[in-house]
């Protein structure tokens, strides 16, 4: 194990920021911490790299407990929010600023500085001052910065959030490339799902500075543990049910019911309960006109679809479409008063038109209807 956290607990005065925190990080894996604002991300980094003093836990560095000890005595390169390049120094003399800090030779240094720059793509701009420089090629000196003095951990605090979505999309694949080339393990914290998701090996999604969830990106996406991660992980539809067990287990909205399905989605839990489905699983068709003699677009269900009572059919009202480009996000109202966004790529059905909502109780997440919500 590179990294590990153990019981990490920080308060800020009577805040508690982070609390009780567990995780460990194999060699050359890239680890996502996902969360809201102030959900304890950077509290962590911060933690990590000697920057904050925790409040309790432990932290070890391939087995060694650095906890108490100084950022300079810990292995760790960082990459922040904002630039932190030195503007009176040179492209060169940034990335070897942590080396001149280990004392490395200065022969050494020059052949570390050109491998980490032409590492980046950037061999060209080693005379450069950082005013010279665009906001991707900033980051790119900061990366082989933090990299040069080939660090236990490479640390990413929202290292693209500053940047726009075009080159946001472009640096994110070179993090990944470099990531890949060098081996680093590498803590990346983001608020961006889409970044964590398309990086990570593991995500751990964090909510009120507790770990909601910890795992593979598609299996937390496919299988949360707690609404929190279902509803922060992409978007879910929530409603209310109820489970009935016995020999032949079922699942109920309103006065509709289905089998649930062996080793399913759906949680061992009876009565009540709170079900979150994806958009993408909730299919519609037209069944009724709306009165106007505009029975809206026909939307025939697949020639392989599930046999009834093994699928919730349901009776809707579409209240609103929303064209969102590849698609459209179509809300319709159940008559238990439940509202659900189905996701569509034909044209959709008209506004105020009665339409059967389908889902298949395997693509519906079961949580006890206790369980916390936010």
């Amino acid at each position: 194990m590179i990294l590990e956290l153990e019981d990490l607990t920080h308060r800020y005065g009577e805040e508690l920021a982070v609390d009780g925190v567990s995780v460990g990080l194999e060699g050359g894996e890239l680890v996502a911490v996902l969360g809201p604002s102030g959900c304890g991300k950077t509290t962590i980094v911060q933690a990590i790299a000697g920057h904050v003093r925790p409040s309790g836990g432990r932290i070890r560095l391939r087995g060694v407990d650095v906890t108490d000890d100084p950022p300079e005595d810990r292995q760790v390169g960082i990459v922040f929010q904002h630039s932190t390049l030195f503007p009176h120094l040179t492209v060169e003399e940034n990335v070897a600023y942590g080396l001149k800090a280990r004392d490395v030779p200065p022969e050494r240094r020059e052949e570390t500085v050109t491998r980490f720059l032409e590492l980046v793509e950037l061999p060209d701009q080693r005379e450069a001052y950082p005013g010279e420089l665009s906001g991707g090629q900033k980051r790119r000196v900061e990366l082989a910065r933090a990299l040069a003095p080939e660090p236990d951990v490479l640390l990413l605090d929202e290292p693209l959030s500053a940047l726009d979505r075009s080159l946001r999309v472009g640096l994110r694949e070179e993090i990944a490339r470099i990531q890949s080339e060098t081996g680093v393990t590498t803590l990346l914290v983001t608020h961006d799902q889409e970044e964590a998701m398309s990086l990570a090996d593991r995500l751990v999604v964090m909510d009120d500075g507790r770990v909601a969830g910890i795992g593979p990106p598609r299996e937390l996406y496919e299988s949360p543990p707690t609404p929190f991660v279902s509803s922060f992980l992409g978007r879910s539809n929530a409603l209310s049910a109820t489970v009935t067990g016995g020999p032949t287990p079922t699942i109920a909205v309103g006065g509709e019911a289905a089998r649930l399905p062996e080793g399913g989605k759906p949680q061992p839990v009876s009565g009540n309960v709170d079900c979150h489905v994806r958009p993408e699983d909730v299919s519609l068709s037209v069944g009724v006109t709306d009165g106007s003699g505009d029975d809206g677009d026909e939307n025939p269900v697949d020639e392989d679809r599930t046999p009834v009572g093994d699928v919730l059919s349901l009776p809707a009202v579409v209240r609103r479409v929303a064209d969102v480009g590849r698609r459209y996000d179509v809300t319709v109202e159940l008559e238990t008063g439940d509202e659900l966004v189905a996701e569509r790529a034909a044209r959709p059905p008209n506004r105020g038109t009665r339409v059967e909502v389908r889902i298949r109780p395997a693509d519906v997440a079961v949580f006890d209807a206790e369980t916390d919500r936010s």
